[in-house]
């Protein structure tokens, strides 16, 4: 079950992408308005990606520095 799901995202965010080139070809409506959603989408995770790692770096910064 967790095979079908990880396999249906993967699907999206291949057409996703597939979407994006193609719009930025200068594709029909629906596809920049797809690639408009996958960039939307993909600048969302990029947000919450820089939070998170913001506040694990910030834990923990201070001992990687010191190792060199």
């Amino acid at each position: 079950m967790v095979l079908l799901v990880l396999s249906v995202v993967l699907a999206l965010v291949v057409a996703g992408c597939v979407c994006v080139v193609w719009g930025a070809r200068g594709g029909p409506r629906w596809v920049r308005g797809v690639a408009a959603v996958t960039l939307a989408a993909g600048e969302a995770v990029r947000r919450s990606g820089r939070r998170r790692g913001h506040s694990i770096s910030s834990g923990s910064g201070g001992g990687d520095s010191d190792g060199g």
